[in-house]
């Protein structure tokens, strides 16, 4: 037999789709989520000897979300504390999980009671991390496509033989932002919180001229972590989402900026990460979060 040593392992019920509606009066309100439980613990024997003794079923945990969406989803990152907190006292063996969460945003239609649509540009997602005593909540969203018509510009740059791009002091800037937020406490008003951070990163994209992707998406990181003091960390993901303009000399045709074509592909992609000064790191919690630095 190989001489092999089980080390990291997890497992759980993925991509629970759930729908609370709440129908206590006429106008309803809905709540859609996309839900993911992951747990951690002493599951060695299930792997080494097929002992399913401590496998909470998959099952279960699927169960356990809608069962729990019945007591009501105040917001993602609340509803997954309580996945959390409950997985980990009903069971000794599990010592902790990642439970994460998709939201998709709806309006009313011509403000009717119970007719709705599918509204938000972005999805909004939570993450909790939960390794013994120590719980981190991490929020974010992504698709929030965002774009400046004038503005910016890329100059300065190294040039070898291989560079043919020129050199612009006005050009459309444009991104998807994906990006998501490390708290310091569970002590949040989350929903507040994340209505706050995403108007303070429209709010700085918006405002003053971008030298850079990376320029802009720093200084949103900076607006965000100076406002709220509950935000200890920030990563973006984004791709530049390229225009550039369209050549209308052959048809005696001059184009100030006026006429581009939308390029989806190569794209150059952005990624950072910024740290509140001297707030402590927390690599494991990012652990299968996939898409950022």
């Amino acid at each position: 037999m190989s001489e092999i040593v089980l080390t990291s392992n997890q497992y759980g019920k993925a991509e629970n789709r759930v729908v609370r509606i709440v129908r206590d009066t006429d106008r309803h309100e809905i709540t859609d989520l996309n839900v993911t439980s992951l747990l951690h613990g002493d599951f060695e024997a299930a792997h080494t000897e097929g002992d399913n003794g401590h496998v909470v079923p998959t099952d279960t945990q699927k169960n356990t979300v809608f069962a729990f969406a019945k007591d009501g989803i105040p917001s993602p990152e609340v509803f997954l504390l309580r996945l959390a907190d409950h997985f980990t006292s009903e069971f000794d063996w599990v010592t902790g999980g990642r439970w994460s969460a998709e939201e998709y945003g709806w309006s009313r239609i011509h403000d009717h009671d119970h007719a709705f649509f599918r509204n938000t540009p972005e999805t909004r997602t939570a993450v909790v991390v939960r390794d013994g005593d120590k719980t981190t909540v991490i929020a974010g969203f992504f698709g929030l496509t965002v774009l400046k018509t004038t503005q910016s510009g890329f100059v300065g740059y190294p040039k070898d033989k291989y560079t043919t791009l020129q050199e612009t002091q006005d050009r459309i800037l444009a991104t998807e932002v994906a990006t998501r937020w490390r708290y310091n406490t569970t002590d949040v008003d989350f929903n507040a919180v994340y209505d706050s951070v995403r108007d303070t990163m429209l709010s700085t994209f918006s405002q003053g001229y971008s030298k850079a992707l990376q320029h802009t998406l720093y200084q949103m990181a900076e607006a965000v972590i100076s406002k709220h003091d509950c935000i200890d960390e920030i990563k973006f993901s984004c791709p530049n989402k390229h225009h550039f303009t369209s050549d209308l000399s052959p048809f005696g045709l001059e184009n100030p900026n006026e006429v581009f074509y939308a390029a989806d592909r190569p794209y150059g992609l952005i990624e950072a990460t910024v740290l509140r000064k001297g707030a402590v790191t927390a690599d494991a919690a990012w652990v299968g979060i996939a898409g950022f630095c």
